[in-house]
């Protein structure tokens, strides 16, 4: 055996013994880590999930393996957190163990670990804080903010009167219409739905939202590195959310032109007015900045606008589908409201099938079913179970929205999910769209209220008719992973007559 034979049979040794040695590492890890599907080296469990989708294939086997599973999305280890009772203890039952955002590389490219949602320790902490008390002080879970929600819903009125009962697909609309109560509150501004360049900048985020839940937009979650390289409708998704960005950052710098720090307009004022107090504070790290900002604001205006809009659309193909329905509310509004008087927030008690039917079509709906992935902030035990520190952990709000234990139809919509044997509201504690705990949905007071107050109105104001029969109506997601996406019908808007009408 030659000198050089020799070198390179002990360096491929060398190599092997490393190579061995890692998986040893990686078998012991994963032995002591809840159980799961054997992963395959760089692709993960992708074969096992993309048979069936991400969605349903992370439910199958969670349904295999038990509540608390170890999926491999990509080379990513991430503990998959199914069922009410399991999801409860991570958000709430836990302490801060689970606090931390976990690895997501659509967001981290899109946020760049800046902003309320995608940062962790004292930068989130100080960023919650503020956006809380702010938002508090612009009306936020207050009866002060029902007004620039009834003037929207009047403006979504009167566009839907303007049809003259033509069939229509409302889907750019109510992103619109959701879009204009955070515009209010985080720019101070609202945008008419005549305003094509504004239409045109929300119907390519939503374009991007469905990509994102498409198969190309799960390869991009499962190998980022890869994807990043490679064409295909993935490589769209920032494309198509650059005018939004760029309209957020416009507005941040009209803002700084016009500040005026004695008269705060807005959430970005009031950001800008931090800033400027910060930098008396010299020598300290502080997360009021520009960058923090910008993200921030795109953060809350995006999720926001399209967590409530789908909510919505949803609602309308429901009623559609359930034409029985309507009645029942046309009902219950005409006496406690009338057909001209302005519902209130105040109205949810009195108007138990309304507010029944709200939370099931949330439920139903079920528009962010994965939630966002939270991480372990140091190795922990649970479920007698070792999960590294940095591990992502997923708690699937689809499984407690859906919780056989806690739903008696939780494939079904079922409006008497939340009413009692006497017709009154019932809360159900596995309702948790707005996920729990300190990282719950900032605006979960916002949409709770928009919600009411715009079917409500729209209920006083119209029939909702189907343009097909009612049987035949489809009304599936066309997408289901990141997002469940309403598929686009179109819906009839027929005026109803005022009580002693002609």
């Amino acid at each position: 055996m030659t000198e050089f034979q020799s070198i390179t049979t002990i360096l491929l040794g060398l190599v092997s013994f490393i190579i061995f040695l890692i998986y040893v590492k990686f078998l012991w890890r994963k032995s002591k880590m809840p159980p799961g599907p054997f992963p395959l080296p760089i692709l993960g469990n992708f074969l096992q999930l993309c048979s069936d989708g991400l969605l349903p294939g992370l439910i199958k086997i969670s349904k295999m393996y038990g509540p608390i599973c170890t999926v491999y999305i990509g080379s990513r280890p991430t503990v998959v957190v199914t069922g009410y009772q399991a999801i409860k203890e991570v958000f709430t039952d836990s302490g801060d163990t689970f606090l931390n955002r976990g690895s997501v590389p659509f967001s981290e490219c899109l946020f760049k670990f800046q902003g309320l949602s995608f940062t962790n320790g004292d930068t989130w902490r100080q960023l919650r804080q503020f956006s809380v008390q702010t938002l508090k002080g612009f009306g936020m879970g207050k009866k002060s903010l029902e007004d620039p929600i009834l003037e929207e819903a009047h403006h979504i009125v009167e566009h839907f009167r303007s049809l003259n009962e033509e069939p229509f697909e409302p889907s750019t609309t109510l992103i619109c219409a959701s879009s204009n109560i955070l515009a209010n509150i985080l720019m101070g501004t609202r945008y008419d739905y005549n305003n094509k360049k504004w239409m045109e900048i929300l119907q390519k985020s939503s374009d991007a939202f469905q990509i994102l839940s498409s198969i190309w937009g799960q390869l991009y979650d499962f190998f980022p590195t890869i994807m990043s390289f490679l064409p295909g409708p993935h490589r769209n998704i920032f494309t198509l959310l650059e005018p939004l960005q760029d309209e957020m950052m416009k507005s941040i710098r009209l803002h700084q032109d016009t500040l005026d720090p004695a008269c705060p307009r807005d959430y970005i004022d009031c950001f800008l007015i931090r800033m400027r107090q910060e930098e008396n504070n010299a020598g300290v790290k502080t997360p009021f900045t520009v960058s923090n900002l910008q993200a921030s604001v795109f953060d809350m205006f995006l999720g926001g606008t399209e967590s409530t809009a789908g909510t919505v659309h949803f609602g309308y193909l429901i009623l559609m589908k359930h034409p029985e329905l309507q009645d029942k509310l046309y009902k219950e509004i005409d006496q406690v409201i009338g057909q001209t008087r302005e519902p209130r927030a105040e109205d949810r008690r009195r108007m138990p099938y309304m507010n029944a039917l709200v939370h099931e079509i949330q439920r139903y709906s079920d528009i962010f079913p994965m939630g966002f992935p939270r991480a372990t902030d140091r190795d922990i035990t649970f479920h007698g179970y070792y999960i590294p520190k940095g591990t992502n952990v997923l708690p699937m709000l689809t499984t407690a929205l859906r919780d056989p234990t806690h739903f008696e139809t939780p494939g079904e919509f079922n409006i008497k999910h939340f009413l009692d044997e006497n017709g009154k509201f019932l809360k159900n504690k596995a309702f948790l769209p707005f996920a729990a705990g300190k990282r719950a949905c900032i605006a979960e007071s916002l949409v709770r209220i928009q919600l009411f107050l715009f079917f409500t109105v729209i209920l006083q104001k119209f029939t909702l008719k189907s343009v097909v029969d009612p049987k035949d109506l489809d009304i599936s997601p066309t997408e289901s992973a990141t997002e469940n996406i309403p598929p686009a019908h179109k819906i009839i808007f027929v005026s109803r007559r005022l009580e002693g009408g002609a």
